[in-house]
């Protein structure tokens, strides 16, 4: 975002003095984890620990960064950009057996993540290698990078076999609705420039990248273009009106910081129009693709998603939810490690088996390499 026409950004010494900034206000919310009851909770010790320190952490950094001018946390969000770019290439490649590719998808520049060949040929397990998944990553429509969801990426690539496409797309205050929805659809027809059927394209997102996904659905039907084979979401933000109980009831469980930043994507666009808030759409079932989607029971996003996942069950959307009790915000891309997040892998693992097997279609030995 950082480098794009009509984006500005921090002078070097006040970059300087933020990146200080958030620094000290990450140690300081570490310094209250043994304050915190840091064994309690619903997992074991471990799982618990890790729990509140990464709940501190990802607050800290959350609420610090939503307290910015925004031009210092473009400037921070660029710094964190070339860092994970410059650590996570090589790491992910080298030890997720995944190899990284910047391109320009339908105009939009983005990151490839793909199984290497060596890795390929040596495992036997059948995976869907001939499907692409266009993920939009999460950051509340105003933060965070492809670069940062590296990791998060090769994870999906291995679980699946799919290759990954993370567009770039624009965020507000800078670019509010419908830029990031136009750009995440110039990615999809993108695809299928690319000789890749719509019908081999998986959605999927997180948090304002999930909720955007719910968007770029209906926005596809209203366009009259092809659906995606499926949805996948985590924690997707599909209430920008925030007015679920959870919202309060969750405030000091989450990572989230309290003061959800919504307005600026919005920029004059009502929080309940069922383009921005999914929550208050009516899903077609003829329509709609079959959606996974998958959430933790201390979030302050539960009762939107869980109102969101019951319109798609009494709509007759294929659906398979999964609530995991006493995790917060997009917890399998924070704590991957957790038994949580294994059973979320395990699920998406085995439904990408099941999805395949039930694919009429002869599946190739290679995955297409656009």
């Amino acid at each position: 975002m950082a480098d794009r026409d009509g984006v500005k950004t921090a002078s070097g010494p006040i970059t300087a003095l933020t990146v200080v900034g958030l620094v000290d206000n990450m140690l300081n919310g570490l310094a209250r984890v043994p304050f915190s009851r840091p064994f309690q909770g619903a997992g074991g010790i471990l799982d618990n620990i890790g729990q509140s320190v990464t709940r501190a952490t990802v607050r800290s950094f959350l609420g610090y960064s939503v307290s910015l001018p925004i031009e210092d946390f473009r400037s921070m969000e660029k710094i964190l950009d070339t860092v994970c770019g410059a650590i996570l290439h090589p790491v992910v490649g080298y030890f997720g057996g995944v190899e990284i590719e910047s391109d320009v998808v339908g105009g939009q520049e983005g990151v490839w993540c793909r199984e290497k060949v060596a890795v390929r040929e040596a495992d036997p397990e059948v995976k869907a290698r001939d499907k692409t998944i266009l993920y939009l990553h999460g950051g509340g429509y105003f933060g965070t990078t492809p670069n940062m969801y590296l990791m998060f990426a090769a994870a999906l690539v291995r679980l699946t076999g799919c290759q990954v496409f993370i567009p770039d797309y624009r965020m507000a205050p800078e670019f509010p609705f419908p830029a990031a929805l136009h750009d995440a659809a110039d990615a999809y027809q993108g695809l299928m420039d690319l000789g890749i059927p719509a019908e081999d394209i998986i959605v999927a997102g997180d948090s304002g990248g999930g909720g955007l996904s719910t968007s770029l659905v209906v926005y596809l039907q209203e366009q009259g273009m092809p659906k995606p084979r499926s949805l996948v979401l985590f924690s997707p933000e599909v209430d920008l009106d925030l007015s679920q109980d959870s919202i309060v009831d969750n405030a000091s469980k989450d990572v989230l910081p309290w003061n959800i930043p919504v307005t600026f994507y919005l920029r004059g666009i009502q929080p309940n129009d069922e383009r921005v808030s999914a929550v208050y759409s009516h899903p077609d079932p003829e329509w709609f693709p079959p959606t996974f989607v998958c959430w933790g029971g201390e979030e302050m996003f539960r009762d939107a998603i869980r109102e969101f996942a019951e319109r798609l069950r009494e709509g007759g959307v294929n659906l398979h939810a999964m609530e995991e009790p006493g995790m917060f915000h997009v917890f399998p891309i924070l704590m991957p490690w957790a038994e949580s997040a294994k059973r979320v892998f395990t699920t998406i693992r085995e439904l990408a088996k099941e999805n395949l097997e039930s694919d009429p279609r002869p599946q190739p030995t290679v995955a297409p390499v656009p």
